[in-house]
């Protein structure tokens, strides 16, 4: 892997990941403006955790034309210049133009312990999967997905290095469902100068059950999940893929390497290889359970990268599609967002069964035959 690195005029950086090929010509386009306005950390004091107000964000690109798309490469140098200046590319990675955290965000007035204020220091990119504008990871082949996990392992060792940075948070959001502004193939990455809240959570949680029963709390929910089965979609090459117990969102599935793990840095090649084959799984699955693309929040929970060595840390990726059925959305409403109490339309075990069918379907038209954790349900029926 070969990263190349382009400085762009307005501040910004565009990293170019080269794998088969040597990296692309860069083009000298004309530079589009940065996005302005104010970036800063306001702390809720109700709840105790931190909210970002990046103004600038409201001059963000919306569901432009193909012919438009601000993500695709740039054709030529009297093209409509994109934020890639280069006629084609494997994998690249830039600096959000509108970003929620900036490594030279500056200095904010504190209007007193009621009102704070602080710095929204940290960094913000946009992983592009690949330059075709229709690509999906089901499509890109798994040698193609293997090193997009290969290019995600990159910034989160490199992000986690910089001082200012606590958690690097890889997450994908996909379809206009979810409020996707472009539809090209990408991710992103906030590097945030602190735990986010809901990961914080987690960690505590799994720090409790850690002091209680020394032990993994997400290595023994996948003992107990690969027991039962009902839940479980597939395991092979070492990830599980199951509908968790409690899941908040109808067809919700988690992907977790079978073996503790704290993040991407500590997976061998083999389960590197193993995690590109579940990401293209799982979404052909989802594609193929109703016929349509399905949208969803891909979020990657991994160790904090300050220093911390905890024992408890279990590298996971959580996947909530918005549907509960094929025409109907799930909202969040008032106890969602109101109480933070999710309420599940849906059994797991059912919806599980329905992703599972799907899954093996997928798996056998690749001509590859998983390891489904069904043994556990034939010893419950004999």
């Amino acid at each position: 892997m070969q990263r190349t690195r382009f400085d762009r005029a307005d501040g910004r950086y565009v990293l170019f990941y080269s794998f088969d090929r040597p990296p692309p010509t860069v083009l000298a386009i004309e530079e589009q403006r940065r996005g302005e306005g104010r970036i800063e950390l306001r702390h809720n004091e109700l709840l105790g955790e931190a909210v970002i107000v990046s103004t600038g964000r409201q001059e963000r690109t919306f569901l432009p034309p193909a012919e438009y798309c601000p993500l695709c490469p740039t054709a030529g140098v009297d093209a409509f210049p994109t934020e890639i200046p280069a006629a084609s590319y494997e994998i690249a990675v830039f600096e959000n133009r509108f970003p929620s955290f900036r490594p030279d965000a500056p200095a904010v007035a504190d209007d007193g312990p009621l009102a704070r204020r602080s710095p929204a220091r940290g960094a913000c990119e946009v992983v592009l999967y690949a330059p075709q504008h229709e690509a999906t990871l089901a499509s890109l082949g798994a040698k193609h997905v293997r090193r997009l996990v290969d290019v995600w392992a990159d910034r989160y060792a490199e992000l986690g290095a910089r001082p200012e940075v606590e958690y690097v948070f890889v997450f994908e959001n996909r379809g206009k469902e979810i409020g996707v502004t472009l539809t090209h193939p990408h991710g992103q990455i906030y590097a945030f100068p602190y735990v986010p809240p809901r990961v914080e959570q987690e960690e505590r949680a799994a720090k409790d059950y850690y002091g209680e029963a020394a032990s993994c709390l997400q290595c023994d929910l996948l003992a107990m999940e690969r027991e039962d089965g009902r839940r479980v979609l597939a395991e092979a090459g070492g990830w599980l893929a199951y509908v968790p117990f409690a899941a908040r969102m109808p067809y919700e599935v988690h992907l977790a390497p079978a073996a503790h793990r704290a993040s991407l840095l500590d997976l061998t090649e083999a389960e590197r290889d193993g995690l590109a084959v579940a990401l293209r799984r799982l979404q052909a699955t989802y594609d193929a359970l109703w016929g349509f693309v399905m949208p969803y929040t891909m979020s990657m929970h991994q160790q904090p990268t300050g220093g911390h060595e905890r024992p408890f840390d279990h590298l996971h990726i959580e996947f909530l599609p918005p549907y509960r059925t094929r025409d109907k959305l799930k909202y969040l409403a008032g106890v969602e967002t109101g109480a933070g109490t999710f309420i599940n339309d849906t059994a797991p075990e059912e919806t599980a069964a329905e992703l599972r069918m799907v899954w093996q379907h997928v798996s056998a038209t690749e001509g590859e035959r998983p390891t489904l954790a069904g043994r556990a349900r034939r010893r419950r029926n004999r």
